[in-house]
């Protein structure tokens, strides 16, 4: 059982700086062992938290701020790493450091992505309001044409077989990977600002630019849980389902990271991330968060940051 609803402690029971002058995208593994950070300085940098050591500097084409990975996705068994600027996007393995591919849209900008176990499958959400559905060893793209606006925020099961999408029109889809039918359609009251998907596939997560977020089943499509007291400036940025199905933690825009409770959408827990280094206050966009060894989450945010954090009981 967690706390009430307070900040759990003001102070990270570790902190790591992996980029000097803050990040432009940060994520960590569903394992909690590696993480991949995009940064002025450094480009792509690849650690292993285990041990705090920088594994790999990999290259995107950052001569221009253009250019600047801005989307990071580690697949759910952490054999690979997809990430995009707003025209490019590249696989890599994390295993060996290797680049796998390296592709580039020629129409409108890259908005999201996700990838799956193995590399096998890519997800670009696009800011045309497509989403193409790659598969590596193939070639073969399926474009899902569901939306009418743009794209915002893209997920996809660890198998690749289903995938979630959120856009401007209000809407997130639920939808097939190998047809392009749609499974469940969750209509919002505003422009839909994250979706996720739980990578054992139990339940899916939307929220809207106002105060809407929902948990939703994801084999029924039925509605588990409305998020409680949140605010129209809590911009949810980060997501992951915790393996026992009970909680979930968030991140968002404003610094602050949050466990719920699935089944009631109670926050159970809350606390904020070290901002940027600075003169004057500044905030912090959480990038990514994870569940880590030893009753502990982790979190890697704009200010360039891995930290560690109590799960209190």
């Amino acid at each position: 059982m967690l706390s009430a609803c307070k900040p759990t402690t003001q102070e990270p029971l570790q902190r790591f700086q992996q980029s000097v002058e803050g990040a432009y995208a940060g994520q960590i593994s569903s394992d909690a062992k590696f993480s991949v950070i995009s940064s002025i300085h450094h480009g792509l940098s690849v650690w292993d938290l285990t041990t705090n050591q920088r594994l790999y500097n990999w290259a995107q084409e950052q001569d221009t701020s253009d250019n600047l990975v801005l989307s990071i996705d580690i697949s759910d068994n952490a054999s690979h790493v997809l990430t995009a600027n707003r025209e490019n996007f590249a696989l890599w393995n994390l295993k060996t450091g290797k680049s796998e591919g390296y592709w580039q849209v020629r129409e409108s900008n890259i908005r999201d992505i996700a990838i799956s176990n193995g590399g096998d499958y890519l997800l670009i959400g696009k800011s045309n309001g497509t989403v193409v559905h790659v598969a590596v060893d193939t070639g073969r793209r399926l474009e899902f044409l569901g939306h009418k606006e743009k794209i915002n925020t893209v997920d996809m099961l660890p198998n690749g077989r289903v995938a979630m999408s959120g856009g401007n029109d209000f809407i997130a889809y639920v939808w097939d990977t190998q047809s392009g039918q749609v499974v469940y359609q969750l209509n919002h009251s505003s422009r839909v600002s994250k979706v996720a998907l739980d990578a054992k596939g139990r339940f899916a997560f939307s929220a809207d630019s106002m105060k809407g977020a929902y948990i939703w089943d994801l084999k029924t499509g039925k509605r588990i849980s409305s998020l409680q007291e949140t605010k129209r400036h809590e911009v949810f940025s980060s997501v992951r389902f915790s393996p026992d199905g009970k909680t979930m933690i968030t991140g968002a825009a404003t610094r602050k990271v949050s466990i719920w409770d699935i089944a009631t959408g109670k926050r159970k827990s809350h606390w904020f991330v070290t901002p940027k280094e600075a003169k004057r206050p500044t905030g912090a966009v959480v990038y990514s968060v994870a569940f880590g060894d030893n009753n502990n989450l982790l979190t890697i945010s704009s200010s360039g940051y891995v930290e560690s954090w109590p799960i209190t009981k």
